[in-house]
């Protein structure tokens, strides 16, 4: 789990691209510290093993699902990347629930100075976008932050200039792709407010409890 604090912006050296896979050579410093193979490191908002590691920094493998889902496969050597460690039992919970398994990716179609602020407006798809709500929580790259509005199309945002200087967004212009994942406290509602399906037989057989007392059993 993440909280959508980003501890440092790391660097892709490299990007090694398969047929529908690629891994990653990112070269980064801070989250380092107490990282071993195999633990987990979100990279602009996508929860990636450590496949590797060295003093300069570690690889990453990325399979066809998360590319196809994600703006990870338009990164190239040079790319700047937002980096968080997965949260520690001890730590300190500064965002919100993070899963780093995105819900898809968006647009930015408006970026805007509101005296110290700047605002970023992001369109997206109406399935990401139904569980996106005023005041609530979102994640774009990893980052963790509070929605200020919401419209049919597009929602918005607006950030502090520690944000912006301490995050990617100071690289993203208008027309880019960023990474979305929505609160997941609503999905998990939504799926428990759902009805019921009946239970059957895996075979197809509609022998049920009803049908067993209706015929005397």
């Amino acid at each position: 789990m993440f909280t959508g604090i980003i501890e440092e912006i790391g660097q892709i050296e490299s990007v090694q691209k398969g047929s529908k896979s690629a891994v990653l050579h990112i070269r980064c410093n801070e989250v380092l510290d107490g990282t071993r193979v195999g633990d987990s490191i979100a990279v602009n908002g996508v929860c990636l093993t450590v496949t590797s590691m060295n003093n300069r920094g570690y690889t990453a493998d990325v399979m066809a699902e998360t590319l196809e889902r994600s703006s990870l496969g338009s990164l190239k050597s040079g790319s700047r990347v937002n980096l968080e460690r997965a949260m520690p039992a001890d730590g300190r919970f500064g965002g919100h629930i993070v899963a780093g398994h995105i819900d898809g990716t968006g647009t930015i179609v408006e970026i805007s100075k509101d005296e110290t602020a700047v605002w970023y407006r992001v369109r997206t798809e109406p399935d990401i976008l139904r569980y996106i709500v005023e005041k609530g929580s979102i994640t774009i790259d990893g980052i963790s932050l509070t929605v200020a509005r919401v419209s049919r199309e597009d929602f918005s945002v607006s950030i502090i200039p520690h944000t912006q200087g301490n995050t990617t967004l100071a690289d993203r212009r208008t027309g880019d792709i960023v990474n979305l994942e929505t609160d997941i406290i609503g999905k998990y509602i939504e799926k428990l407010l759902q009805p019921k399906e009946p239970e059957q037989e895996q075979d197809g057989s509609k022998l049920t409890l009803e049908f067993l007392a209706e015929n005397g059993f």
